[in-house]
C-alpha cells in the first residue's frame, strides 16, 4: 500500500528559492517546533509536514507516529511503498532508503517516537538536521507534559494535606460547645464543613481572590476557636482585586504556615494580618504574622522545595504561580528568627488564559 499525496503549491526548487533567506528559514524551524509542541499525534502535525517540507526543499515528506498515523504534504512517488518503509523502519529503528525516498527513526529520550520520510534530492546531513529538530521539539512537548502532570499531583497532594491536629482540635472544641452554646457549635460545625469541601473539592484549575479569602476566614475562624485569645486575626481586601483569577489554594497553605509554624509556637500566640490590594496592573496578597519566625537561610530552603517544605506547600504554590505568570511573579518570603515572617504573593490582575 502506498501512502497518498497531499497536493502542495510549488515544486522544490521553488521552496529553495523562498528559503534562501536565513530569518525565513529560522521562522519555518519555529514553526515547526510549535506545530509538534502536541507530539506526532496532535493536531498540528500536518502543518509541521507541511513547513518540514518546505525547510528541506522536498517533493513530499511524511510523518508518522507509532501507531502508524501517516501525515504527508507535498507527493510521495507511487512507484515506492513508503508505508511499507515506514513500518520497516518502526520495527528496526533503522533508517530506510529507496530510490530518492529516505525514512529515518525519530529517537526521543532513547526510544522510537515515530518517522520522517522524505522524497526527492534532499541531502542526508540536511534531512538528519531537521530529524534533530523534530526529536527536540518532541522531548521539548513531553518535558511540558511532565511538568504540568508533575504540577497536577503537587496540587492533589496539597488539597489532601489536612493537619490530622487541626481536624481533631477543632472537632474537639465543636464537641464541647454542643451543651453550653448549641449555636455556636453548629456555626463552627459549618465552617469545618465549608472548609473541608474547599480543601478537598475538584476544582478547576484557577479560582478567584474572593474564594481564597472566604477559605482562610473560615480556617482562621476554626483557628481562633481552638487558639482562643492566642490568636488574633486581621483581614482586609480591597475589592477591586476580589475577582482576580488566581490558582486554586495559593493562599490557604500560606496561612496556615503563619498559624501552625509562626503563632502556634510562640508563648502567648500573636497576630495573622491578610491584606489584599491592587499595586498598579498586579494584585499582591500579604500573610503577615508576629510569630516566632524563623532564619532565612531555612526559608530559602523552603522554597526550593527542600525538607520541611515539602509538607508546608509553600514550594508549591511558588512553583506554580511562576508556571502560570512566569519568574517575574511568585512568592517572597522576608523573615528573621523572633521576627515574625511576611509572605508576598504577586500576580497579574488580568493574565490571558487564566480565568476561574
Amino acid at each position: 500500500m502506498s501512502v497518498p499525496a497531499e497536493a502542495g503549491p510549488g515544486r522544490g526548487q521553488l521552496w529553495s528559492r523562498r528559503l534562501r533567506d536565513p530569518a525565513t528559514i529560522l521562522e519555518t524551524a519555529r514553526h515547526i517546533a510549535d506545530d509538534l509542541a502536541d507530539g506526532l499525534s496532535g493536531p498540528r502535525v500536518r502543518s509541521a509536514a507541511r513547513n518540514i517540507r518546505r525547510l528541506l526543499a522536498a517533493d513530499g515528506v511524511a510523518l508518522a507516529d507509532l501507531s502508524p498515523n501517516i501525515v504527508v504534504a507535498g507527493s510521495l512517488p507511487r512507484d515506492v511503498d513508503t508505508t511499507a518503509m515506514i513500518n520497516e523502519v518502526l520495527h528496526t529503528e533503522s533508517r530506510c532508503r529507496r530510490a530518492e525516498v529516505v525514512a529515518e527513526p525519530l529517537i526521543v529520550h532513547d526510544e522510537l517516537a515515530g518517522v520522517l520520510a522524505v522524497s526527492g534530492t534532499t541531502r542526508l546531513a540536511a534531512l538528519r538536521e531537521v530529524a534533530h529538530l523534530i526529536v527536540a521539539a518532541l522531548e521539548h512537548g513531553l518535558l511540558e507534559e511532565s511538568a504540568e502532570q508533575a504540577a497536577q499531583a503537587e496540587l492533589r497532594a496539597l488539597r489532601a494535606e489536612i493537619s490530622p491536629h487541626f481536624v481533631y482540635n477543632a472537632l474537639t472544641v465543636v464537641a464541647g460547645l454542643v451543651r453550653p452554646d448549641p449555636a455556636r457549635s453548629r456555626e463552627l460545625l459549618l465552617d469545618f464543613a465549608d472548609y473541608i469541601r474547599y480543601s478537598l473539592a475538584s476544582h478547576g484549575e484557577y479560582t478567584t481572590v474572593a474564594d481564597e479569602f472566604h477559605a482562610i476566614e473560615t480556617y482562621l475562624a476554626l483557628q481562633r476557636a481552638v487558639l482562643g485569645d492566642r490568636l488574633k486575626v486581621q483581614i482586609r481586601v480591597a475589592p477591586e482585586v476580589l475577582a482576580v483569577a488566581v490558582p486554586y489554594l495559593v493562599l490557604q497553605p500560606i496561612v496556615e504556615n503563619a498559624v501552625r509554624h509562626g503563632i502556634e509556637r510562640k508563648p502567648g500566640g500573636g497576630t495573622v494580618q491578610v491584606l489584599g490590594e491592587a499595586e498598579g496592573t498586579d494584585c499582591v496578597i500579604s500573610v503577615e504574622d508576629d510569630g516566632v519566625g524563623m532564619d532565612p537561610a531555612k526559608a530559602e530552603a523552603l522554597l526550593a522545595g527542600d525538607g520541611e517544605a515539602r509538607s508546608m506547600g509553600l514550594a508549591n504554590v511558588d512553583r506554580r504561580l511562576r508556571n502560570v505568570y512566569g519568574p517575574w511573579f511568585g512568592v517572597v518570603v522576608e523573615t528573621a528568627e523572633g521576627e515574625g515572617t511576611r509572605v508576598l504573593v504577586r500576580v497579574p490582575r488580568f493574565q490571558p488564559g487564566v480565568m476561574p
